[in-house]
């Protein structure tokens, strides 16, 4: 625990260094704020911004700031030196998803302001249960990559798919089936309806086989690539 609680307190030092990492926390929420405070449009959906913004924000930020973090370390040998002072993999690992979920939270509490307050508990479990698929999907692709050249390559069509696939099921029927497999369009679906009473099976289904298939491929790529 105490080596976990060392990387999440590097990786916030080291966040106010990387602005890459910096603004993919910072962008989605601020958007959120201006986009529902100052555009009023006749007839549009409420919390239309915020509820767009989330799914964009959940199959974006952690996703990409877990890859980002474990390809450049990789890159620059960094991790090669944590290993050889004992820390080991789960713990560097557990410490870049704590670090990332947090950092995620603290976004969609600000998200979440202009929420009515009894949806916030229903949406924040929402947009945990999504980071923590993307965070283990950027882990995959973090381990998988030799570097951040790699890691961009593999990451950025992934990210595409996850992000913009539920915005453009919203006017495509064709691709909103398609989306459906996706655990960031069930999530949407669940979001739009904003009550613990409106889950449906079939999406906490598709959510949960979403997770567990991140998951095998998370153990796939660390058996094939470790740390090191």
């Amino acid at each position: 625990m105490h080596n976990t609680l060392v990387i999440i307190k590097k990786e916030l030092k080291d966040t106010l260094k990387n602005k890459t990492v910096l603004i993919q926390f910072l962008m989605f929420p601020v958007m959120t704020l201006i986009m529902e405070n100052a555009v009023k449009v006749p007839d549009m959906p409420e919390f239309f911004f915020t509820k767009l913004f989330s799914v964009m924000y959940m199959g974006m930020a952690p996703l990409t700031s877990v890859a980002s973090i474990i390809s450049e370390e990789k890159e620059k040998n960094t991790l090669r030196v944590l290993m050889m002072a004992n820390v080991k993999p789960w713990e560097y690992i557990a410490g870049i998803g704590i670090y990332v979920w947090t950092l995620c939270m603290a976004g969609a509490g600000v998200m979440a302001t202009g929420l009515p307050s009894s949806v916030i508990p229903f949406y924040l479990c929402i947009m945990a249960a999504g980071f923590i698929i993307s965070i283990t999907m950027g882990a995959c692709i973090g381990i998988f990559s030799a570097n951040q050249m790699t890691a961009t390559s593999l990451f950025m069509p992934v990210m595409l798919v996850f992000s913009f696939a539920p915005m453009l099921a919203m006017f495509n029927d064709k691709i909103e089936k398609v989306a459906g497999i996706f655990y960031t369009q069930q999530l949407k679906v669940l979001m739009n309806r904003m009550s613990f009473d409106a889950i449906r099976p079939e999406a906490v289904l598709t959510v949960v086989l979403n997770g567990a298939l991140a998951l095998l491929l998370f153990f796939a790529a660390f058996k094939k690539k470790g740390l090191e």
